[in-house]
């Protein structure tokens, strides 16, 4: 029986380990308050410190070896304790709605204890790793250097955890079942029995903004429809980028109604929801506001979701997107001529550089070279339990100059850097309207990556990323941002719990009682977040690892058009 209690001790233990090394060397401080006599007297101890560092990788190793032989002692030992401490760490799911069908339990499947502590010890982990970053200026290179090497070496031991604790079966089964029933559920609310008496919700595509945004424009018409139990008709006609409408590029969201009319209709906004067809404006000018606008998830699926999954309001994103970007034949051969060009094979990192307009009104500007670093650090932590591999990196961008820049950068064998400078031509902002292929082949051969670099301001790198999750077990930690965290545009925005205390170190500082919650307004990626403490309405930095995020659960769709014998 395999024993989640000797997994997460040993992950709390690398944790440890790593976090002592980290305080040997040191201090922990506000980053604004890292002065020259902490930097010295740490100089002085260099030496000894690095060798407590070296004692304590040698002891994390120790654990590893010893690790099965611990799982069959305590297993033959407390088989029914350690079974009952299971089961009363399982998950528990919110919400009043009808719930979801439960999974068939198998011999061998994880507790949700388990996959919540080895997905928040990742988590963690990187935090620790942002926040040695944010004090690099205060450790000397070689220090940083070995303390790096250290946080590779540990993180690769957590993806080969992942790999060896017998779980990877249950992960990929429970998530392509959850996919199979939303996809049937969107299917047949888009294909009524009988369209001329259906309730519907009508959406115009052309909200004045670039591809990845009229995306989520039309995912956002696409819950709505969901949540209200209605019928989504989708108006394309005259559609900027492609004025034959949407059908020309991909399948249609309906087989059978993509009639608008009706014997009654009304807009959102004149509070008669009643009518058989409702007309939606765009999210920015939806008053009243619903509940159940992203990022929050339904419910009745939320229990199995959130076990399985790290970021389950990315999920249920990405399975509308899934089902919208279905491709015409046409579109489909065009796409997977520009896969087997590219030659997306694993390991391939996707790096998104977005240039032209973004730059200097939504997002800074970064040079190639800040994506790099962490392309690098991927390959570098795989590199750890594979070995030496081809870095393959698939480069997306709307300024052709950059593939060139990093093809003139990374010569050497070890290195294969891919990209088209032809729909990097046609994705600037004077070619925007004329390329939608080549934006649509960006869009899902950064989703085919392994992983992916990029700054969440753009819609175009989320719209990969929400399209990753359903090409994974669970791609949560598959990503780096450069900036923002994940957000949705127009919707809710992200919450979450203070599981520490927190007491200011600095007059920017927010001041955090357990449970607190906080409207996150970023992460600085630097040991450090900012956001607004509902409790006290103050606005501040705080600890990341202090706060866990709070994954809002609302009961819809108001009306089933389901049956639970027909899901799995």
């Amino acid at each position: 029986m395999k024993s989640y209690v000797i997994k997460g001790f040993f992950g709390a233990i690398v944790v440890w380990f790593l976090f002592l090394g980290v305080l040997s060397i040191f201090p922990i401080q506000s980053p604004n308050h890292v002065g020259e006599e902490g930097y010295q007297s740490n100089q002085e101890n260099s030496a000894e410190l690095l060798k407590r560092i070296d004692v304590a990788l040698l002891q994390i190793q120790e654990l590893k070896k010893n690790n099965a032989e611990m799982k069959r002692i305590l297993g033959d030992a407390h088989p029914n304790a350690l079974k009952a401490l299971a089961e009363s760490n399982e998950g528990k799911e919110e919400g009043d709605g009808d719930k979801i069908r439960e999974s068939v339990p198998q011999a061998g499947d994880p507790t949700y204890a388990y996959e919540k502590m080895r997905r928040q010890l990742e988590l963690d982990m990187k935090e620790l790793w942002y926040t040695v970053r944010g004090h690099a200026s205060s450790i000397g290179h070689t220090d940083f250097e070995q303390i790096q090497d250290i946080y590779r070496l540990l993180r690769s031991y957590l993806l080969k955890l992942r790999q060896e604790d017998g779980y990877e079966t249950y992960r990929e089964r429970e998530t392509q079942e959850l996919s199979k029933i939303m996809q049937n559920r969107i299917r047949t609310l888009q294909n009524p029995p009988d369209c001329e008496k259906a309730k519907k919700v009508v959406c115009s595509i052309n909200k004045g903004c670039g591809f990845g945004c009229q995306i989520h424009h039309v995912v956002y018409c696409m819950v709505v429809a969901y949540a209200t139990s209605r019928t989504l008709i989708l108006e394309s006609k005259g559609w900027r980028y492609n004025r034959q409408g949407w059908e020309k590029v991909f399948l249609p969201v309906s087989d059978t109604c993509t009639n608008p009319s009706g014997s009654s209709r009304a807009d959102w906004g004149s509070g008669n929801h009643d009518v058989q067809v409702l007309t939606l404006p765009i999210v920015d000018f939806m008053k009243p506001r619903p509940p159940f606008l992203p990022i929050t998830i339904p419910s009745d699926i939320a229990g199995r979701l959130e076990k399985v999954h790290g970021d389950p309001h990315i999920w249920w994103v990405g399975q509308f997107v899934t089902y919208l970007l279905r491709m015409q034949p046409q579109t489909q051969v065009l796409l997977d001529e520009a896969k087997s060009k590219m030659d997306i094979s694993s390991p391939t990192v996707g790096v998104h550089v977005r240039r032209t307009d973004k730059v200097g009104t939504e997002a800074s500007f970064h040079p190639l070279k800040e994506y790099m670093v962490h392309v690098e650090e991927y390959f570098a932590i795989r590199e750890k339990y594979e070995g030496p591999v081809q870095r393959r990196v698939f480069i997306a961008s709307d300024d052709p100059n950059v593939i060139s820049e990093a093809s003139r950068t990374y010569t050497s064998s070890e290195w294969q850097i891919m990209g088209d400078r032809t729909v990097a031509q046609s994705a600037s902002v004077a070619q925007r309207y004329n390329g939608l292929i080549g934006i649509i082949k960006d869009v899902f051969l950064l989703a085919e990556c392994d992983y992916v670099v990029c700054t969440f301001s753009s819609q175009v790198c989320r719209l990969a990323y929400e399209i990753m999750q359903t090409k994974h077990a669970d791609a949560s930690g598959r990503f780096v941002s450069l900036d923002d965290i994940y957000y949705y545009g127009g919707g809710s925005g992200t919450i979450q719990k203070a599981q520490f205390v927190h007491k200011p170190r600095s007059s920017g500082e927010l001041e955090l009682e357990v449970g607190d919650k906080i409207g996150v307004a970023g992460n600085h990626w630097n040991g450090m977040s900012k956001g607004t403490n509902q409790r006290t309405n103050k606005v501040g930095l705080y600890p990341s690892y202090k706060a866990r995020n709070v994954f809002a659960k609302v009961n819809f769709p108001r009306d089933k058009w389901w049956t639970l014998s027909g899901e799995v």
